[in-house]
């Protein structure tokens, strides 16, 4: 009942952030698609995160406080591949647990064939796209009509330097099916493309991507994962992005941007740069951001680079985390 009244109430607000596309297809159609915002009562901090099992497994660490209160007990996105397993018992473990206390998740799935193509350091994913098919689906399915945010794909739409015109036009068509599962079998996600960041693809381009990958049926987009630049510049280039969208193709879509490491902005380096900070967070964004939200966890290496040699993509570096905190 709680989470009923509160989607009630947000059923108005709701329906301002859907995008044209998304009216009723029939006169017998009148349902909408309610907010997972308005669903729940703020946003999932995992128990599980790197930096919170690092914390508790490390209690007489002088840096283990720190970590514990300035980013493990903040809520951040959780990364999906095919290191998770079992997709759908992972997910549906994942969205189940916060459904259990009443939060929204943030989910990002990261398994596309020929992922990270021009940098190299978190390549991977699915073997066929096929496979990934199947993968997505499940991906979806478990979550069901609980509340969350799915963030697909990142970079997905920025690599195309690196892939032929029919690869090119292979990986729309996943990313279209991809938010196709997501609208039949999640009915209560919003879901958002990833469109890279301010210094890596020109917004009128990014539109071009972000429109033939099936922007229409998402609910937005999303900026500056896994990367450093200050908000400013992002939501600078999210307005810029929703211009050309507007202007070429008719619409526009919220966005949010990624804050986790962008608190002392960029240095010109992407991986694994030194002397970076955590960012602030906002749910009600600003600038014309939806949302300000920590997509990347503060402290994860972006691979063997930077101040993170020797390390994997993904792993926890509890002294990055440590200086990340103060900005050093």
């Amino acid at each position: 009942m709680r989470r009923l009244l509160r989607t009630l109430a947000a059923s108005a607000f709701a329906c301002l952030l859907l995008p044209l596309s998304a009216a009723p297809s029939s006169a017998t159609t009148t349902s909408v698609q309610a907010s997972p915002i308005g669903m729940t009562s703020g946003f999932y901090t995992d128990p599980s995160s790197g930096p919170a099992a690092w914390a508790a497994a490390n209690p007489g660490d002088g840096r283990a406080a720190a970590i514990r209160d300035n980013i493990a007990s903040r809520p951040m996105a959780r990364w999906f591949g095919a290191w998770s397993g079992d997709i759908g018992a992972a997910v549906g473990s994942y969205v189940g647990a916060a459904d259990a206390v009443d939060k929204l998740p943030v989910l990002i799935a990261y398994n596309i064939p020929g992922r990270d193509a021009c940098g190299g350091h978190s390549g991977g994913g699915a073997g066929t796209p096929a496979a990934y098919q199947a993968w997505i689906s499940a991906f979806a399915s478990a979550i069901g009509s609980r509340p969350a945010l799915v963030v697909i794909e990142p970079d997905s739409l920025g690599d195309f330097s690196c892939l032929s015109q029919a690869q090119i036009a292979e990986r729309n068509g996943m990313l279209r099916g991809a938010l196709t599962q997501f609208r039949d079998r999640a009915p209560n996600t919003w879901t958002y493309l990833d469109a890279g960041n301010p210094a890596w693809i020109g917004a009128a381009t990014m539109a071009q991507h972000l429109d033939g990958a099936g922007a229409r049926e998402a609910h937005g987009f999303s900026l500056n994962i896994s990367n450093y630049f200050t908000t400013g510049e992002n939501t600078a280039y999210g307005n810029a992005i929703n211009s050309a969208l507007s202007s070429t193709y008719g619409y526009t879509k919220p966005y949010v941007v990624d804050t986790s490491r962008n608190g002392n902005g960029a240095n010109g380096q992407w991986c694994n740069p030194g002397g970076r900070r955590i960012g602030a967070v906002s749910q009600t964004g600003g600038g014309g951001a939806e949302m300000l939200l920590w997509l990347k966890t503060p402290g994860e290496s972006d691979g063997n680079c930077g101040v993170g040699g020797g390390s994997a993509a993904g792993q926890f570096l509890p002294e990055v985390a440590y200086k990340m905190i103060y900005g050093y």
